[in-house]
C-alpha cells in the first residue's frame, strides 16, 4: 500500500511540473504580425464571418434547387363519426334516418413531394447579393486583418518603449545615487550645503516615481500586447526586435510618394459593396412585380383498416401521384410596391452619396498621415538632437556642481531637461513607427486579403 501511495505521489509532482511549464514565444516584429493575423481573436471571428457569408450563399442558391419533402400519418378513430342517410334508402318510412359509419377505424398514409422553382425574379437577385455579401465579408476581413496589423506594430512598438525607458530610468538612478552619496561625504565634511543634499534627494524621488510606473506600464503593455497576438496575456513573450532596428526600417521617404489606388483602398472597397447592396435591394423590389412559377410532383400511398395491420405483408396499400404547376402573378397591392421600391431607390442614392464621401475622405487621410508621417521624422531627429545636447548640458552643469561653480538647483533642472528629452527621444521613434504603419494602411501596401477559398482552407 505504502509502495502504491508513493508512485501516485510521484506522478502527482510529474503533473504539477508539466503544469508549471508554459509555452514561451518569440518574435520580431514581422512573425508577431503572421501570429496575430491567425491568432486574434477578432481576426478569427472575421474568418467566421466568411465562413458564414459562405454558408449564406448556398442557403440561397439551394432555395432554387429541387426540394423534397415527406410525410407519415397514422389515424386511429376512436370513435369514428356518424353520418345521417334518408330512411327511404333502407325501405324505411320517408322523413326518417339512418345512423351509418363510413370507412375503417384505422388508416395510415405516406406522401413524398417534389417542389421546383422554375422562375421567380427575387431569386435571381437574391444569388446576386449573396455574391455581393461574400464580397462584403472579405474585405471586412481585410480592415480587420490591417488593423490588427496596426495594433501589433503599436503593441510592440510601446512594450520596447517601456523596456527603454526602464533602462534608462534605471541607468539615471544609478548615477543619481553615485552622485548624492558623493555629495553627502562633501556635505558630512562641511564642505556644501544641505540644500545641495535635498535637491538631489527630490530628484532621485521624482526619478524612482517614473522608474515605478515605467514598470507597470510595461507589464501593462506586454499584456494589450499578447491580448493583440490572441494568447494569454500572462504568457512569456519574447521580442527581439529592438527600438533602433524598427527605427531604421521605418526611416523611408519613399512612401511619401506612393501614388493612391481608390479602389484597393479597404474603406472605400466596403463603400462600394455597401452601394452594390443597396441596388440589389432596389432590383429586389421591382422583382416583386414579377410573377413567379414553380412546379410539384407528389407521389402517396394510403392503407385502411379495422386493426393495426399495416406492417402486415397481406395489408393493401392505394397508390396515387399528382403533377402539378403553380403560377403566382402580383395584381394590385394599393401602391405599396411602388412605395417600397421608391424607399430603395432613395437608400441607393444615399449609399451612392456615402461612397463618394468615402472617397474623399480616403484622400484626406491618406494626406493627413502623410503629414503625420513627415511630422514624426521630423521631431525623431530633432529629439535625437535634444538629447545629445541635454546629455552635454548635464554633463557640464555636473562638472561645474562638482567644482562648486554652480548650484544643485542648476543641476537638478539640467537633470530634468535630461530625463525629459530622453522620454520624448523614446517617444518620438514610437510614433515615428506608428505613423508609417498607418501610411500602410490606407495605401493598403500590405495587401492582407482573404479570400472564400483560404477560408475553406482552414476549416
Amino acid at each position: 500500500m505504502q509502495k502504491v501511495i508513493i508512485n501516485i505521489s510521484l506522478f502527482l509532482v510529474t503533473l504539477g511540473g508539466f503544469a508549471q511549464q508554459k509555452q514561451t514565444y518569440s518574435f520580431n516584429l514581422e512573425e508577431a504580425i503572421s501570429f496575430a493575423i491567425d491568432s486574434n481573436y477578432t481576426a478569427i471571428n472575421a474568418r467566421r464571418d466568411i465562413a458564414k457569408a459562405l454558408q449564406q450563399k448556398w442557403e440561397t442558391t439551394a432555395t432554387g434547387l429541387p426540394q423534397v419533402s415527406g410525410a407519415v400519418s397514422y389515424n386511429n378513430n376512436l370513435r369514428q363519426p356518424v353520418s345521417l342517410i334518408p330512411g327511404e334508402f333502407n325501405g324505411g318510412p320517408p322523413g326518417t334516418f339512418v345512423p351509418i359509419t363510413f370507412g375503417t377505424k384505422q388508416n395510415a398514409n405516406a406522401t413524398a413531394t417534389l417542389n421546383q422553382l422554375i422562375f421567380d425574379g427575387s431569386y435571381l437577385v437574391g444569388l446576386k447579393a449573396a455574391k455581393s455579401f461574400l464580397r462584403f465579408s472579405e474585405n471586412t476581413t481585410e480592415k480587420t486583418r490591417l488593423e490588427v496589423r496596426k495594433g501589433v506594430i503599436n503593441a510592440y512598438g510601446t512594450v520596447l518603449l517601456s523596456e527603454e525607458l526602464i533602462a534608462t530610468f534605471e541607468k539615471n538612478k544609478a548615477a543619481l545615487e553615485k552622485n548624492l552619496f558623493e555629495t553627502k561625504q562633501i556635505y558630512d565634511n562641511g564642505l556644501t550645503e544641505e540644500e545641495s543634499v535635498e535637491q538631489l534627494e527630490v530628484t532621485l524621488l521624482d526619478l524612482d516615481t517614473q522608474l515605478n510606473n515605467a514598470k507597470r506600464s510595461n507589464n501593462i503593455a506586454r499584456q494589450m500586447f499578447n491580448l493583440a497576438l490572441g494568447i494569454d496575456v500572462n504568457t512569456t513573450v519574447i521580442l527581439r526586435d529592438t527600438m533602433d532596428g524598427l527605427i531604421l526600417q521605418d526611416q523611408s521617404l519613399t512612401l511619401l510618394n506612393n501614388e493612391l489606388t481608390l479602389e484597393e483602398n479597404v474603406d472605400y472597397k466596403i463603400a462600394l459593396n455597401l452601394t452594390e447592396q443597396r441596388d440589389l435591394e432596389m432590383q429586389l423590389e421591382k422583382s416583386a412585380a414579377l410573377p413567379s412559377l414553380s412546379a410539384f410532383v407528389n407521389y402517396a400511398t394510403t392503407a385502411n383498416s379495422d386493426s393495426f395491420s399495416f406492417l402486415d405483408s397481406e395489408q393493401i396499400w392505394y397508390q396515387s401521384s399528382l403533377l402539378g404547376l403553380s403560377l403566382k402573378v402580383p395584381i394590385f397591392s394599393s401602391g405599396m410596391r411602388n412605395a417600397k421600391t421608391k424607399r430603395a431607390q432613395i437608400a441607393l442614392s444615399q449609399a451612392e452619396t456615402k461612397l463618394e464621401e468615402t472617397s474623399q475622405q480616403v484622400t484626406l487621410q491618406l494626406n493627413t498621415a502623410r503629414s503625420n508621417y513627415q511630422f514624426a521624422t521630423e521631431k525623431y531627429e530633432n529629439a535625437k538632437k535634444n538629447i545629445a545636447l541635454s546629455e552635454r548640458i548635464e554633463n557640464k552643469n555636473q562638472v561645474k556642481f562638482t567644482e562648486g561653480l554652480s548650484t544643485s538647483f542648476d543641476l537638478r533642472q539640467a537633470q530634468t531637461q535630461l530625463y525629459s528629452a530622453q522620454q520624448q527621444y523614446f517617444q518620438s521613434m514610437l510614433d515615428l513607427i506608428n505613423a508609417k504603419a498607418e501610411i500602410e494602411t490606407v495605401l493598403n501596401i500590405p495587401e492582407l486579403r482573404i479570400t472564400s477559398d483560404q477560408v475553406k482552407n482552414q476549416q
